[in-house]
């Protein structure tokens, strides 16, 4: 059979994404099916339409992979353009169309009686080959755990347990794409998150258990993807630390096998080895992003934080030492929130030296997460309640408005607070320095 994989993400706030989960999903297909990607990022409608004629595919997958942008003062819904896309393929092709990816898992009920796809898959898109290997065989899919259809309930299956293949291809139009604007390029060393924080959707998308890639399998991909063109690598994982002795053997692997281009990822400031980050930057780490939420005690305790406020300027001051650039971020308005939470945080902020700090004021309620059930029980939303359209959490005793502002006065126009993440000028900036050949993320920049 012929299938077609569609991204149809083009939110480019601070850059484009790399859609690393259709290449997982392009290696779950039995090898006699012809596989094609179709990055929205890369091909306009026009073209689409030609490739449509072209390859005739007889099952497309869409990956829902946001809901929404998450901004409480400037949301972006995804849904209506998942919508409008489904009914322009349905208008001229009569393949199978199939929905999944991280967002989709989210919120599987409401977003396939939003699209009305004829399938839909829960949980991690290796599955896509099961359900390819029935249509083939004339099976039907919907008896597959964790796919869905229009007469088959969603029951979310257990996490997916069998091999994980990336199946990038070398020579395709969208790997040249970002390679040629920023050269990022996206790579994952496990599975699933560990970790409790009340806000995340990632233990209900991948499990709270973790699966780890074998760290030699991890860096050969990583050569692979630096021989296909990559300059930079982005680990994807939740917290590329959450696992520490993995993590330092994923990182002695990229050394082993000769990666030579930097890479970045998201870190939990946990307590480390005291050699952590050098082990880390020999291996061409360059960019620490830390996931830090606040530095307020009572707040860190009330996100339930695997760490407290000293851990997180251990963490900084290793990483520092060892010659790599920081980010933090920092997620305002949860339950408990107040002015003088917002002062505790903001004073303690003010030690973290070079640093960029970006700050998200509000906290998008997702559903399977602990600040839904706080909310419920706060009788701020129902059980039940659709929430496709983003509903945040307000705090009892502090408005967002109120956070910002106090944010904001603090920040006093110093470039490395950035204190409106969405802002699009700025995203425009980086977009204009990678087609100038700058790589990487660049968020360093404002802490010089």
């Amino acid at each position: 059979m012929k299938i077609l994989l569609v991204s149809p993400n083009t939110f480019s706030v601070p850059y484009p994404v790399y859609p690393i989960g259709l290449d997982y999903v392009a290696g779950s297909v039995p090898q006699e099916h012809q596989v094609r990607i179709a990055d929205m990022n890369v091909i306009s409608r026009e073209k689409l339409a030609m490739l449509l004629t072209e390859f005739s595919p007889q099952v497309i997958g869409l990956s829902c992979r946001n809901i929404d942008n998450t901004e409480a003062k400037g949301p972006l819904l995804f849904i209506d353009t998942y919508r409008e896309l489904i009914a322009w393929l349905r208008a001229r092709s009569e393949a199978v169309i199939v929905c999944g990816g991280s967002g989709f898992t989210i919120m599987p009920d409401e977003i396939f009686a939003a699209l009305r796809p004829d399938y839909g898959i829960i949980g991690e898109g290796e599955r896509f080959g099961l359900l390819i290997a029935a249509i083939a065989k004339g099976q039907e899919p919907a008896e597959i755990p964790g796919v869905i259809s229009s007469s088959s309930p969603a029951e979310k299956p257990p996490p997916w347990d069998g091999k994980l293949r990336c199946a990038f291809q070398v020579d395709s139009l969208h790997i040249r794409f970002y390679t040629s604007r920023g050269g990022m390029l996206n790579l994952q060393t496990k599975r699933g998150c560990s970790f409790s924080c009340i806000y995340c959707p990632y233990p209900r998308i991948e499990g709270k258990k973790h699966r780890l890639i074998p760290p030699r399998e991890v860096a050969r991909t990583a050569k692979d993807l630096q021989e296909a063109g990559a300059k930079y690598l982005f680990i994807t994982d939740s917290a590329f630390n959450s696992d520490v002795p993995h993590s330092l053997a994923v990182a002695r692997a990229f050394r082993a096998t000769g990666i030579s281009i930097p890479w970045g990822g998201f870190f939990a400031p946990v307590t480390l080895p005291d050699d952590y980050f050098t082990i880390m930057a020999d291996s061409g780490l360059k960019h620490v992003e830390f996931g830090t939420e606040s530095l307020s005690t009572a707040m860190l305790e009330n996100y339930r934080k695997p760490f407290q406020e000293a851990d997180v300027f251990a963490a900084h001051r290793s990483a520092r030492e060892a010659g790599l650039h920081t980010a933090h971020y920092f997620l305002f308005g949860g339950p408990g929130e107040s002015a003088d939470t917002v002062a505790e945080s903001l004073d303690s902020i003010e030690k973290l030296d070079r640093a960029t700090l970006f700050f998200f004021i509000g906290i998008r309620i997702y559903p399977g997460t602990g600040i839904y059930d706080i909310a419920c029980k706060e009788g701020k939303i129902s059980p039940g309640m659709n929430m496709l359209e983003p509903v945040f959490y307000e705090a009892d005793h502090i408005n967002l408005d109120d956070i910002k502002t106090l944010v904001a006065s603090r920040a006093g126009g110093r470039p490395n607070w950035i204190v409106d993440p969405s802002d699009t000028e700025s995203a425009q900036i980086v977009s204009r320095m990678h087609e100038r050949g700058h790589t990487g993320p660049l968020w360093e920049l404002t802490a010089r």
